[in-house]
């Protein structure tokens, strides 16, 4: 059985390195680079990523080829995430990483030729007795990553492993630890998708620019602060929002005329919803509900290791979505993302209306 392991520059694809090493197993390395050789900040981070896995890559006595996926990464996902921030919507980069440049491009260029792709995600891959293989959550619910998986389709995941899917983040940093990693003591990355250190918000700002607008608080009517531009604003976000007396939360955005509408307090009705639409939903291995009407579900809307209990019920406008309990913060353009009632099973995903 042939292999082919992505290493990040990270702890968890390097701790997968060090599974399969343990049994016996030699898999080719590759790094998929998507930094643009052109911006100085990205260039630097790529840089030190790709240095930690040629390190790591000689600790197992192993070659590493660095993938260039630049074009790619700047047309399928950059042109998604500018599309979307334009309209208002809240894009997820990370989502569209997995399904076009990871499991994508790569698996149209080199990882066709494995029988197996191995990363370090937090997930599973199980089997049901029918044979049919499914995405599963990680042990560690806090790390699980099936909600940045949940757009990829049955092709794919049937040749996936995810061998530290089974561990805590403790046992993960233990076991490179023990075996001297490189990447043992690196903090996890907090950006975008596997561009490093580099944040959503600077991202935005090298894509979009800035543009000055009023914050208005939907209550009184009255302004109560300036903006650099909707499309830094998400739905049911309080933080960066720069306004005194808090806390306040975006709940509206007019992108005709580049206003943020605010609320104030933890208690507005406005910021809670229970009931929403999901359009284009994609399922990753197959409808295991046959098609019934209406199902008992549990549903991810940002990366969380809470899942919510919801029904799923299947109308003209897509899949509609009414939870137990209502969710704070709902963002059309976000992923829904839909697991089974025991959230075991990671049923697929579609974009909120």
């Amino acid at each position: 059985m042939t292999t082919a392991l992505l290493l990040s520059g990270g702890v968890d694809s390097a701790v997968a390195l060090h599974l399969l090493s343990e049994q016996g197993e030699k898999p080719d390395l590759f790094y998929i680079k998507i930094a643009d050789k052109d911006d100085k900040e990205l260039s630097c981070s790529a840089e030190e990523d790709i240095e930690l896995c040629r390190v790591t890559a000689r600790r197992y006595g192993l070659p590493l080829e660095v993938v260039d996926l630049q074009n790619e990464y700047w047309e399928h996902v950059i042109g998604y995430v500018i599309e979307r921030a334009k309209r208002g919507l809240t894009p997820n980069p990370d989502v569209m990483c997995n399904k076009y440049i990871k499991f994508g491009c790569f698996f149209d260029l080199i990882g066709h030729r494995y029988d197996v792709v191995t990363t370090g995600h937090y997930a599973n891959v199980l089997i049901d007795n029918e044979g049919t293989k499914w995405l599963c959550t990680a042990r560690d619910l806090v790390k699980d990553q099936t909600d940045f998986l949940a757009q990829i389709d049955y092709g794919q995941l049937s040749r996936l492993t995810f061998p530290v899917g089974q561990l805590l983040k403790e046992e993960v940093r233990r076991k490179a630890s023990e075996a001297r990693l490189p990447s043992a003591l690196r903090r996890d990355s907090q950006g975008i998708c596997f561009l490093g250190q580099i944040n959503y918000p600077s991202f935005l700002r090298r894509l979009l620019g800035e543009r000055e607008g009023d914050v208005i608080d939907r209550d009184s009517g009255k302004r109560v602060g300036k903006h650099k531009g909707y499309w830094f604003y998400t739905i049911g976000q309080r933080k960066g929002l720069g306004l005194g007396g808090g806390p306040w939360f975006v709940v509206e955005k007019d992108i005709d005329n580049n206003i943020i509408y605010v609320t104030h307090g933890y208690d507005c009705e406005e910021q809670y919803r229970s009931d929403f639409i999901l359009r284009d939903f994609h399922f990753i291995s197959a409808d295991c509900w046959l098609g019934a009407d209406e199902v008992d579900v549990s549903v991810k809307i940002r990366h969380t290791p809470q899942f919510t209990p919801a029904r799923l019920i299947r109308s003209g406008e897509g899949y509609r979505i009414i939870t137990s309990q209502p969710l704070q913060g709902v963002a059309p353009g976000q992923f829904g993302v839909i697991y089974d009632a025991d959230h075991i099973r990671c049923i697929g995903s579609g974009e909120i209306v």
